[in-house]
């Protein structure tokens, strides 16, 4: 299998590409964020691009790795015919970057062009609130060979845009999926709106154009549709080349050239990428690859993870930033950034733990109260009564007391029904109120049972 893809992403921008009018069309009624200029009316001439699209589409290039054009950059007007597109021509520049590289896939360019309107052949109806809202497209080479690597490349490319802040991310993302087998003509399936519909699209190709050239016909070059309520794709049209397009620059826009001290300036302001990061914190921290992806899944869970590490061993805040924490941000659905979780809390709720004030289980039930609270985890650990950790004596006390008091626990125990350990284990810990250690209380257990 081959396959490249075609990303396009909106940009992060107040004003729309070539006019001023604004670019939160989910909210507005339809047709209401629209004026001549973005309706290509006739006599309506387009402002010149919006400064800051094309930063944001530098930036990113940058974050792909790409070398920025030093040639002159000029748009051009892309020829189609299609409802939601009332000049009869898409607006898209030559390359703003090129010969990129991300998670082992080539980048083969990214550029800026203009988003179309939003058409629905179902009730025949089209939405220009959309239209002219600047979009950055990315395009790699044929070098995916599985829809697992269509889709690791994805998500890092999105990771890579929500670390840019230039982007809208996965919500805005349309993918134009490119396949072909055994170096066989290739299909694009067009408008693939999130990763999971990628992958599906890449899965149903596969076997589709197995299928044909197992029946000993040959693959057409063709465009595709993803039904997503399905599944599955459909011939469209045949595929479209470039020249079919009929592209010529737009002569209502200037060129342009992009001044390298400005381009130096974007790259020294703009934030480490995200998979150079994971690789700095594994060389840098001495961390797991695995943990450093976690840790840097979002910009600012990685600088509270680099904050932590000044006052906590980068192993110790690695594994409980991954394990602990990330799981109380997802089961509430919540990114660092919004959970009100501060660095100071991470090191005093760690410090608590390696001071053995506070049991690694206790821990556990603590941090579940920390999103959006504005006590500190001592003050937290006081209210739940979970602060100190319990003694020999007393866990040995309370370890007798739950076999007198869980009869058929401790007979599952002697039949060999391992659960039965887990049970009492859990039992020791409700009495102590989470202050024993669990392992300590296990061997307890099992040594006072096996007398």
């Amino acid at each position: 299998m081959m396959c490249g893809l075609e990303i396009h992403v909106q940009l992060a921008t107040e004003s729309k590409l070539f006019c001023s009018c604004p670019t939160n069309y989910q909210s507005a009624p339809a047709n209401t964020n629209i004026c001549p200029t973005c309706l290509n009316q006739p006599g309506a001439k387009p402002y010149p691009p919006n400064q800051t699209a094309l930063d944001s589409a530098i930036k990113v290039a940058l974050m792909l790795g790409c070398e920025i054009s030093t040639d002159t950059v000029y748009f051009q007007r892309k020829h189609y015919d299609y409802p939601d597109l009332s000049s009869g021509y898409q607006r898209t520049s030559v390359p703003v970057g090129h010969h990129g590289e991300l998670n082992g896939v080539r980048i083969l360019e990214v550029h800026v062009e203009e988003d179309p309107g939003q058409y629905k052949p179902d009730l025949g109806t089209v939405d220009f609130n959309r239209s002219g809202i600047a979009l950055i497209e990315i395009v790699t080479e044929p070098d995916m060979k599985s829809p697992e690597e269509a889709r690791n490349f994805l998500n890092e490319l999105i990771r890579v845009l929500n670390y840019s802040g230039s982007a809208r991310g996965e919500g805005t993302m349309r993918a134009d999926v490119n396949i072909s087998i055994e170096g066989g003509k290739r299909a694009e399936v067009k408008n693939v709106n999130s990763i999971r519909g990628a992958y599906k699209v890449l899965k149903f190709e596969l076997i589709r154009q197995k299928n044909v050239l197992r029946r000993g016909q040959t693959v057409q070059q063709e465009t595709r549709a993803y039904l997503e309520s399905q599944m599955i794709t459909v011939p469209m049209r045949l595929k479209e080349d470039a020249d079919d397009y009929r592209y010529i620059p737009d002569p209502d826009l200037p060129p342009l050239k992009f001044d390298p001290e400005h381009v130096k300036e974007i790259k020294e302001k703009m934030p480490e990428p995200a998979h150079l990061k994971t690789e700095r914190f594994v060389e840098e921290y001495g961390i797991l690859h695995d943990d450093a992806k976690v840790l840097t899944s979002e910009l600012e869970l990685a600088d509270a993870f680099e904050e932590v590490c000044k006052k906590i061993k980068p192993e110790d805040a690695a594994t409980w930033m991954r394990d602990e924490l990330k799981r109380v941000l997802n089961y509430n659905k919540l990114a660092y950034s919004e959970s009100g979780i501060s660095t100071d809390n991470i090191i005093e709720i760690l410090n608590l733990i390696n001071d053995k004030k506070i049991t690694p289980e206790a821990a556990h039930k603590l941090v579940e109260k920390m999103p959006n609270n504005s006590k500190t985890p001592t003050e937290i650990g006081k209210e739940m009564d979970v602060i100190g950790v319990a003694d020999d004596d007393l866990i040995q006390k309370v370890v007798i007391q739950v076999i007198d008091e869980n009869p058929e626990a401790v007979a599952d125990y002697n039949e060999g029904k391992g659960n039965a350990l887990n049970y009492l284990v859990g039992q020791v810990m409700r009495l102590t109120r989470g202050k024993a250690n669990a392992k300590q209380a296990n061997n307890m257990l099992k040594e006072q049972l096996d007398k």
